[in-house]
């Protein structure tokens, strides 16, 4: 494998840009390959089977662009497995990490708020991983169906979004959780809003920076870890690229990115 091919990004739509930013600052050396699949998001209130399709048409078409490593930086994707993601593809691949190690070093009451999709919330991956680590730990998990429109059509602070976050922290507040996972991509485009709703005594947690370390840990092991020169990124979406720049512009450096619109 050539340590100058790229690593390749997939996502549902724009959260996994969340992701890019972490993946960049701790590999800025790398080239990124980013496909968010925004023509046909949100994956959240899809069925299993319908994202493994979609799932597969993404890595077969990053696998014509010649990867070296692919992150799935998107919590419901991850959740199918790394080896369904994967499929007969030889590229490893790093899914988002649940932040476990984060979440119970957090802690004081081991009561832990989830804030995902439906999907997400549904599997009870985050609660099984948690518990195994320790067993005392309580998981309460909320499905936050209206953020990811509402975060994709760029509604920052407006009434409708407000309301959404404080409906959801609400429930997670009367669970008293002290700690809070951050299950979707999407949801650090508001991590503001949501940090001001739960107020200073309840602790965050954005997976993202975990998911970054592990991807560079395995490129590391593997020796296709780039250690000079510059990096680049190429950001592609398969709907709506006006959108995608607005968005992709409260995460990254827009001047040091290329956009650009593909067809699976």
């Amino acid at each position: 494998m050539d340590k100058n091919r790229p690593i390749g990004v997939i996502d549902s739509g724009v959260g996994g840009l969340s992701v890019l930013r972490a993946l960049q600052k701790a590999m800025p050396h790398e080239k990124f390959l980013y496909l968010g699949d925004t023509a046909r998001a949100p994956y959240g209130t899809r069925s299993r089977e319908t994202i493994t399709a979609f799932v597969a048409e993404m890595t077969d078409w990053l696998e014509q662009k010649g990867i070296k490593q692919l992150v799935a930086a998107c919590n419901t994707i991850t959740v199918l497995g790394t080896s369904v993601i994967r499929g007969s593809h030889t590229f490893p691949v790093i899914g988002m990490s649940r932040g476990v190690e984060e979440v119970l070093q957090a802690t004081k009451n081991k009561k832990i708020g989830l804030m995902a999709t439906d999907f997400t919330v549904s599997t009870g991956a985050h609660r099984k991983e948690i518990q195994n680590a320790d067993p005392s730990a309580e998981v309460f998990g909320v499905s936050c169906t209206k953020f990811v429109p509402l975060i994709e059509t760029a509604q920052f602070g407006s009434p409708a979004l407000w309301e959404a976050v404080r409906e959801y922290a609400e429930v997670l507040k009367e669970k008293k959780a002290d700690t809070v996972i951050l299950g979707c991509t999407h949801y650090p485009f508001v991590r503001e809003q949501i940090e001001e709703a739960f107020g200073s005594g309840v602790t965050i947690i954005d997976p993202a920076e975990a998911t970054a370390k592990l991807a560079k840990e395995e490129l590391e092991r593997q020796g296709l870890l780039q250690t000079e020169g510059s990096g680049r990124c190429d950001i592609c979406f398969t709907g709506d690229m006006e959108l995608g720049k607005r968005l992709a512009a409260r995460m990254l450096d827009p001047a040091a990115c290329e956009f650009k619109q593909v067809k699976l």
